[in-house]
């Protein structure tokens, strides 16, 4: 299938349907993870709602670079927070989720690769960083900084790999990708990380992980 073929797929009804379905399924599988049912139930709608604030905050753009990527007030944040609530296989499944839903609203899609690798792989692997969540001092940070380098390495891997047209002069494919998705992601971690050091956000965010703990156990 070509690019054109592709993109038209994923712009049409019937793509945008097998979408949602593969969004569903996986909403199905954040329910079915725990074991019980009443608090999964509580899980799922948190995940429901992460998931639904990381988009509207993701289609809020302070800064649009020329070659795909923005810089957002925070729309990782809710992805992060998935993981660190509720773990990694959680977390990864939110984080699929948004992806896919900007994959419905926003689809720029050229090979299947790179469609995994920028829509559902990315966002995933933003709370791959759960493996820090039980540091207290430095656990919601840490997440936060391991999920952006996550995603980061599959920002610059698809970049490599799908496009290498766009490089600018005096780079290469390589130094062209890091260079370029090091910056709209860079400043928003940066900024993010900031905040969430807040000593009174931080705690804010350990007592509802505490809560949710508490829930799920």
């Amino acid at each position: 299938m070509s690019s054109m073929n592709l993109q038209q797929f994923f712009e049409s009804t019937q793509g945008q349907v097998i979408t949602t379905l593969v969004i569903l399924v996986l909403f199905f599988l954040i329910l079915i993870s725990g074991k019980n049912k009443k608090t999964e139930t509580k899980t799922l709608v948190v995940c429901a709602i992460l998931v639904a604030l990381s988009v509207v905050l993701g289609a809020i753009t302070l800064f649009r670079m020329p070659q795909g990527g923005s810089v957002t007030p925070f729309s990782m944040v809710p992805i992060v927070l998935a993981g660190y609530f509720y773990g990694v296989k959680r977390g990864v499944m939110v984080g699929m989720c948004v992806g896919l839903m900007n994959l419905i609203f926003n689809p720029y899609v050229i090979h299947p690769m790179q469609m995994l690798l920028d829509y559902p792989i990315a966002f995933g692997a933003l709370a791959l960083g759960a493996v820090f969540r039980n540091k207290e001092k430095i656990g919601l940070a840490a997440t936060y900084i391991f999920g952006v380098i996550c995603r980061y390495f599959c920002a610059v891997l698809s970049g490599v790999i799908f496009f290498g047209a766009y490089v600018a002069e005096g780079f290469s494919a390589l130094t062209w990708s890091l260079w370029y998705n090091a910056t709209y992601l860079g400043v928003e971690a940066a900024v993010t990380v900031v905040i969430l050091c807040i000593p009174a956000v931080h705690k804010a965010f350990y007592r509802l992980k505490k809560q949710n703990a508490t829930l799920i156990s």
